[in-house]
């Protein structure tokens, strides 16, 4: 199941991602009298994802042929938002391809992931503009897979965390580098102006992803890429992040986890940048420079 939220005349609200359009979940509550949540962050904290993947399974071909047509937007009418606005957590994981970390000069984790938290005010959608702060004159920007918690969690075992995954999303996951290098202890700062989490455009449940660890990311630049490698390849891989920071605090429906970039990208007013993943939609985001004379 591939779900996505859609803006829609000034509104943002769930959907199906259907090969011929977006099924707002709004939409398929009035043709079958469900009460599916129409925001997906709802969706996913009450637990009826799950639900909703069974439904489908189960009712789904059932429905007369043609049922829901009417009901289909086509994919050009609306436009992609962030999965969602307001997780409780957003953890980001730093240096777990030991390339990534040579590109720094820094020695990659080797016993215990190295992460840090993020604000959600960092968070904006496919399309929107990564706008590159006053403070920075050296951004860089990190494609990412993106781990969506489904359930309550705490002291999972690596053997059962993808049994509390929702799902998995491209992420581009920003840091001023150049705040970073005066002090490690600036990482909080250096990673949370706003715009530096770009989040979408679809959620990919489990059974969508055949392979996590044969996925290969790609950082992108103006359509070149600039690096790439494959979740195999992670320090510290999918189901051991979990484990692990599920031990640190309890994991809720819709916490992320950015599970680390195989390169990050210098970007620049005017660039444009790219996280791809196979089979996942790509994510892409413009870049504006606030330093810039005329931008806000």
């Amino acid at each position: 199941m591939r779900l996505a939220t859609i803006r829609w005349n000034g509104t943002e609200e769930a959907a199906l991602v259907m090969a011929n359009g977006f099924l707002p979940l709004r939409k398929l509550n009035e043709h079958t009298a469900e009460n599916w949540p129409t925001d997906l962050f709802t969706l996913i904290e009450t637990g009826e994802l799950e639900l909703l993947k069974r439904w489908l399974r189960e009712e789904f071909e059932r429905m007369p042929e043609g049922a829901l047509e009417e009901s289909i937007m086509p994919f050009a009418d609306a436009d992609y938002a962030p999965l969602y606005r307001h997780p409780r957590k957003i953890w980001g994981i730093g240096l777990n391809y030991a390339e990534h970390a040579a590109d720094l000069k820094e020695v990659s984790p080797d016993t215990e992931p190295a992460s840090f938290l993020k604000p959600d005010t960092t968070i904006i959608g496919p399309e929107d503009v990564i706008k590159l702060p006053k403070q920075s004159e050296r951004v860089t920007a990190e494609a990412e897979l993106g781990i969506i918690i489904g359930q309550k969690c705490k002291n999972v075992s690596p053997e059962d965390a993808f049994d509390v995954v929702a799902g998995f999303t491209t992420i581009i996951d920003m840091t001023a580098e150049d705040i970073l290098e005066k002090n490690p202890r600036y990482l909080t700062r250096a990673k949370s102006f706003d715009t530096f989490f770009s989040f979408g455009p679809e959620l990919l449940t489990p059974d969508e992803v055949e392979g996590v660890l044969e996925l290969t990311v790609a950082t992108v630049k103006n359509s070149e890429v600039q690096r790439k490698n494959s979740v195999s390849n992670m320090t510290f891989r999918p189901r051991d992040l979990i484990a692990f920071h599920s031990e640190v605090m309890t994991l809720l429906p819709g916490d992320i986890i950015s599970t680390g970039t195989p390169g990050a990208v210098v970007i620049r007013d005017g660039d444009v940048v790219e996280c791809r993943i196979d089979g996942f939609k790509t994510l892409y985001n413009p870049v504006e420079d606030l330093k810039v004379p005329g931008r806000e």
